[in-house]
């Protein structure tokens, strides 16, 4: 058995901020990010705490069915509930809430290693780290790394345009 204390004093905020951006709802993050120090109270041995923690909090998003769904009816939740409060003058602001979904979609629209490695890399895990907690070699995670950069900059660029070609229809 682990020190529990110590592993959520270490690695709790990185875990939630980690789920909070795959999942797009923090309360969520939150839960999952519960859900795994409680497993990890039951763990007789972790040989590399962080991938540990992030492998399974990575494994219980994926069991849920409804994650997906959730996530998106999240998103278009709160589009359309800044789009009813914003007033025309406030224009940059729907702006940036369109800015802001529309990346959400972008990183939506990767496939789900990709995101996931994305993500992880952007809560400062190392390579091993990433490499343990998708199953990969250490070697590969560069690649997809940059592969997924890549891929994140299309898909975004591609909503872009897709939204700028309604916006055109709109106004005709």
């Amino acid at each position: 058995m682990h020190d529990v204390d110590r592993l959520f004093r270490a690695y709790n905020e990185m875990l939630v901020r980690y789920l909070t951006r795959r999942l797009g709802d923090r309360d969520w993050a939150e839960e999952v990010a519960q859900e795994t120090f409680v497993r990890a109270l039951r763990q007789e041995t972790m040989t590399n705490e962080r991938a540990w923690l992030f492998t399974v909090a990575n494994n219980l998003v994926r069991d849920e069915a409804r994650k997906d769904s959730r996530r998106r009816r999240h998103l278009t939740m709160l589009f359309e509930e800044e789009k009813e409060r914003v007033v025309e003058p406030e224009e940059t602001t729907i702006e940036r809430a369109q800015d802001a979904a529309m990346a959400r979609a972008a990183v939506d629209g990767l496939a789900e290693r990709d995101r996931l490695a994305l993500l992880m890399k952007e809560e400062g895990l190392d390579y091993s780290e990433i490499a343990s907690a998708l199953g990969m070699s250490v070697g590969s995670i560069g690649t997809t790394l940059s592969r997924a950069r890549r891929r994140l900059v299309e898909q975004y660029e591609r909503l872009q345009q897709e939204q700028q070609r309604r916006e055109g229809n709109a106004a005709s």
